[in-house]
């Protein structure tokens, strides 16, 4: 059991808020404005810690105030405190049972991968509310405003990330089976190279990449487009327009019906691989480690 902690010794902690505003702006009447007080309020809390300490924390200096010696020793104390009590209220708010589970992910991984999965997850964990999110701007996990995310990590995350792997940044093309025929019944992927070709803004290199791993040259014929997401290039492949590059798993169903097909069997696998994050302090939350156990099983079911 943890010892005792003696609070009589300290000052009022509400006086410390006007302490540690007017020290950072090293002026009361800022540190007034920013907590919404009188001016004669904040003094007043300053006062009450003085009174308490039995020391001077400011010295005036015209119409401004500057730190004493003790003011300055006594400063990083009282903000490093305000900052650990932050952490533990922004813990326990992450870990509030009722709260919607909020799920990060990019538009394609949700539209054809998360987002057919994550109805089953809610019949089966009733009690998990989820928010599924795709309007991240960066590519990286956002634990700001996200519980759980399933992501791409060209490198292993930061160490204070929880990071569980699904499955490997694979580049392969598909097309409509009306494009396919058109390349012969044999085709090599130099003849790709003189066909309509979609690629993502984002990952502009990955056609380069995809050609080089076969010892050719990217130098298409055809006119390029590039586009936002992979899911607008799947459309296009789809509708026969163009000959898309797909980087995972977001096309098994197609591929399975038949709407798209590999023009070739050549694929290149690149460095990182998509998988589900979360930070290391929160991975045993309930609603996550649920979240995250049930997806992992379900990585291999098949698309919808």
């Amino acid at each position: 059991m943890a010892n005792k902690i003696d609070l009589g010794a300290l000052p009022p902690l509400k006086a410390l808020r006007g302490f540690e505003a007017a020290t950072r702006h090293q002026s009361i009447r800022n540190a007034a404005d920013e907590l919404c007080l009188t001016h004669p309020a904040v003094s007043h809390q300053v006062q009450l810690i003085e009174q308490a300490l039995g020391v001077e924390l400011f010295e005036q200096n015209g119409r401004h105030i500057a730190s004493t010696q003790e003011g300055r020793i006594l400063y990083p104390y009282v903000r490093a405190a305000f900052e650990s009590l932050l952490e533990g209220v922004e813990a326990v708010r992450r870990n509030a049972v009722d709260k919607p589970l909020r799920v990060q992910t990019y538009v394609t991984a949700s539209i054809r991968w998360l987002a057919r999965r994550v109805p089953q997850f809610i019949a089966d964990h009733p009690e998990v509310n989820v928010t599924l999110s795709t309007c991240a701007v960066e590519w990286e996990f956002d634990d700001v405003h996200a519980d759980v995310g399933l992501v791409y990590c060209e490198v292993p995350p930061n160490p204070k990330y929880h990071w569980v792997p699904l499955f490997e940044y694979s580049l392969f093309p598909v097309c409509s089976p009306e494009v396919a025929a058109r390349l012969g019944p044999a085709p090599k992927p130099a003849d790709l190279l003189a066909q309509p070709l979609v690629a993502i803004y984002t990952e502009v290199r990955n056609w380069k990449s995809w050609f080089e791993a076969a010892d050719l040259t990217f130098d298409p014929a055809s006119p390029y487009l590039v586009v936002d997401t992979l899911a607008v290039a799947l459309e296009m492949a789809l509708a026969g327009q163009a000959i898309a590059l797909v980087n995972g798993p977001f096309v098994d169903a197609d591929l399975a019906s038949g709407r798209l097909v590999r023009p070739v069997p050549h694929k290149t696998v690149c460095p990182g691989e998509w998988g589900l994050i979360c930070r290391k302090d929160m991975k045993d939350n309930l609603r996550i480690r649920k979240f995250i156990d049930w997806m992992t099983a379900h990585v291999d079911a098949a698309a919808v």
